[in-house]
């Protein structure tokens, strides 16, 4: 059940923050674009339904064809050539984007569950179903009002505009990071294994990417790392560079996480042997050699195109893993830094300290 609501506020939550985007930058090729995308994904969801008439699919296809028709119109002629005119330019196009949960109404309201029958829905219909969902979740209309209050926060213009700049640096199929990992790095690694642990270091670091993310997973916690050392002079994970070395596998330093006034960081040992950790230090090194890049569109499809393109928390559930020291199972891509604490039913891990700034 929790996994479900989990995914339903993802879900909501992508869909406000596309929205949002396609408000502020939304252009006209990229509505038509959105505008097509959703005709097709309907047209072709009403073809492999089971049980519908042919006549059914027939008439759902025609009225998705009118309705992209009637939105592509809008568009190319009321809404944008407003655009820098008038002030009605900003009204109009939030109804382009309120056309877009037209194929939804459709779907909803036009089809019987099991699909044998196609009616438009009386007035009488529509209102009677929508206040009774509106009374019988009051409750979640006022938890979804105060989530778009505190998105107000996290998805602002700056920060929108700060991760949609830094999209360029990045890739999902090649390797664009080689060799950001000094010899002092590990030098630095090798002098900490007579330490019989490791350190995972979960931060809430208030960067643009992470105040958006944590819209995605309601986590306040949401990037994790890797040290060898309890005094975090190793740490590794998978980060943007700070715009100072490509997206990828780099070393981090505590002045790396405070980037709001109420940041913090909780750091937990974990008990390794010494071959353990060596394993981990050669896999390490393994990777700076061979090369890495951070697996944005994996935040999302939770897929990795190659070995070495990872995030945060796929790459330490991964080098866990490799050493035998993962306590819990999940598949990697799925795996949020939150989890590392929250799924740790045995104890393996004891917390040491935290950092605040």
């Amino acid at each position: 059940m929790n996994d479900l609501l989990h995914q339903y506020r993802i879900s909501r939550t992508m869909s406000i923050v596309l929205l949002i985007g396609l408000f502020m930058l939304g252009t006209l090729p990229i509505m038509i674009i959105a505008y097509c995308y959703l005709a097709l994904i309907f047209i072709i969801r009403t073809w492999m339904k089971v049980g519908f008439k042919r006549r059914v699919k027939v008439s759902l296809t025609v009225i998705y064809g009118v309705i992209l028709a009637t939105q592509i119109v809008f568009a190319s002629l009321v809404v944008f050539p407003m655009h820098g005119v008038t002030f009605m330019y900003f009204p109009a196009k939030i109804f382009a984007l309120v056309l877009l949960g037209i194929p939804f109404f459709i779907e909803r309201f036009t089809t019987t569950k099991n699909g044998t029958e196609f009616y438009m829905p009386t007035i009488e219909d529509v209102t009677a179903i929508s206040f009774e969902e509106l009374r019988d979740n009051s409750q979640r209309i006022k938890s979804m009002m105060q989530s778009m209050s505190n998105m107000k926060k996290s998805v602002s213009m700056n920060h929108m505009k700060t991760v949609l700049e830094d999209i360029p640096r990045h890739s999902s199929t090649r390797y664009i990071n080689h060799g950001s990992l000094t010899d002092y790095y590990f030098d630095s690694a090798k002098a900490s294994l007579d330490d019989g642990h490791i350190y995972l270091v979960v931060s809430n670091t208030g960067s643009p990417a992470s105040e958006i993310i944590s819209q995605f997973t309601q986590k306040q916690y949401n990037h994790v790392s890797l040290s060898f050392d309890r005094d975090l002079n190793t740490i590794i994970s998978y980060n943007g560079g700070n715009n100072v070395y490509p997206p990828g596998m780099n070393a981090e330093a505590v002045q790396y996480f405070h980037q709001k006034d109420d940041a913090s960081v909780l750091i937990y040992s974990l008990p390794v042997t010494r071959r353990q950790k060596e394993l981990l230090i050669e896999k390490v090194a393994e990777i700076n050699e061979e090369g890495s890049a951070y697996n944005l569109v994996g935040l999302v499809a939770k897929h990795s195109f190659r070995p070495n393109i990872m995030f945060c928390s796929q790459f330490v559930y991964k080098m866990l893993k490799l050493a035998g020291l993962e306590f819990f199972e999940k598949d990697a891509g799925e795996v949020r830094p939150t989890d590392f604490i929250e799924l740790d039913y045995y104890k393996k891990m004891a917390f040491e300290y935290e950092i605040k700034f």
